[in-house]
């Protein structure tokens, strides 16, 4: 009996585990995210940036998102990031870890 409850805790936290890292990059949790972040970031930046801070679903493919902000907002919209990364969810985080990655790339391409 001891070891049937168990395996059923075992079982039931790995299918918790699973439904979360799942949930994780839906693309509607990633479109909300992408919201937050966004509205922390204009929130942050002056008032003549805030209409150069944007981001895009794609209507097709859903888990691509197109970002459209300026050079001079893109330290706003890291430090947005940075600020949620605690909240999110695991692969949430990494998702954005990787946008953070991205951007930095084309700006480091954008000084040479």
């Amino acid at each position: 009996m001891v070891l049937k409850e168990l395996t059923d805790k075992m079982l039931h936290g790995m299918s918790y585990g699973i439904t979360n890292l799942k949930e994780g990059l839906d693309p509607e949790n990633i479109a909300l995210w992408y919201n937050k972040i966004i509205g922390d970031a204009k929130e942050m930046a002056p008032p003549w940036l805030v209409d150069k801070i944007g981001v895009k679903q794609d209507p097709i493919l859903y888990l691509k998102f197109n970002l459209n902000i300026s050079k001079r907002a893109v330290r706003y919209l890291m430090i947005a990031i940075e600020n949620n990364l605690d909240e999110m969810p695991y692969t949430t985080r990494l998702y954005f870890l990787k946008v953070q990655e991205l951007v930095t790339q084309e700006m480091d391409k954008s000084l040479v």
